[in-house]
């Protein structure tokens, strides 16, 4: 069996979790320099923007979980497969883990000048997480067809 076959699928195996902790940890940068910026500015309500500022750290779990759905015995047969989903589902964590970062910053933001919207404020840092599930769904659901 072509060794390169084989690497591509522990690629694969181990880039949700790799990249999904990538993009949260790029996320919850972005988003925890805007609470810094917004405490130094405010003299109350600080907990919450902490608390905004880490929900890309989802992204990280749903990459553990889909790194441990597919790990199985790597072989010619199911190696690409797990290297495709794997590797795709691991871009899909990043990049919204990154513009969920982008979103909470935003949040963070508008709620330091207008407190009041805080709750709504964060409907685009949830609409974003809800791709990153479907992302985790997907690779889930289609990691079931790939042969041990």
């Amino acid at each position: 069996m072509n060794e390169w076959v084989l690497i591509l699928g522990w690629l694969g195996l181990y880039a949700p979790m790799a990249l999904g902790a990538v993009g949260s940890i790029i996320g919850c940068a972005i988003a925890g320099q805007a609470a810094i910026g917004a405490m130094m500015e405010t003299e109350g309500g600080h907990g919450k923007y902490l608390s905004v500022s880490a929900m890309p750290s989802s992204q990280i779990i749903y990459g553990i979980v889909v790194m441990f759905t597919l790990n199985r015995e790597l072989n010619g047969a199911n190696a690409a497969g797990i290297f495709g989903i794997g590797l795709l589902a691991g871009v899909a964590l990043l990049v919204s883990a990154v513009y969920q970062g982008r979103s909470c910053a935003a949040a963070i933001n508008a709620a330091k000048a207008k407190p009041e919207i805080f709750g709504l404020s964060l409907a685009p840092a949830a609409i974003v997480e809800g791709f990153a599930v479907f992302a985790f769904i997907f690779a889930l659901v289609i990691s079931a067809g790939i042969p041990d």
